[in-house]
């Protein structure tokens, strides 16, 4: 399991369309993705939880990923809400 903490550079924040391509992203790996948030903790593959948290941009995230292909599925979650897609 690794964790890290990543501050969200989509201009737009995690909206609708930011969110679903989020979710492809993360549904793309066996590994379980989470997303905490102050108190909050919702699967990166789950659109209504992801929507649930309604980020902007500029918020820091805890992104965890728990699985045999954690590595290349956090790097690649963490290109994405850096804004290197």
């Amino acid at each position: 399991m690794i964790s890290k903490k990543i501050v969200i550079k989509i201009p737009t924040g995690l909206e609708a369309r930011p969110v679903a391509l989020l979710v492809q992203v993360a549904s793309q790996y066996e590994s379980n993705v989470y997303v905490e948030c102050e108190e909050k903790k919702v699967n990166a593959k789950s659109i209504m939880g992801m929507m649930s948290l309604g980020l902007p941009a500029g918020e820091e995230v805890n992104v965890i990923v728990d699985g045999s292909d954690e590595e290349v599925a956090m790097e690649n979650i963490e290109k994405y809400l850096c804004g290197n897609k």
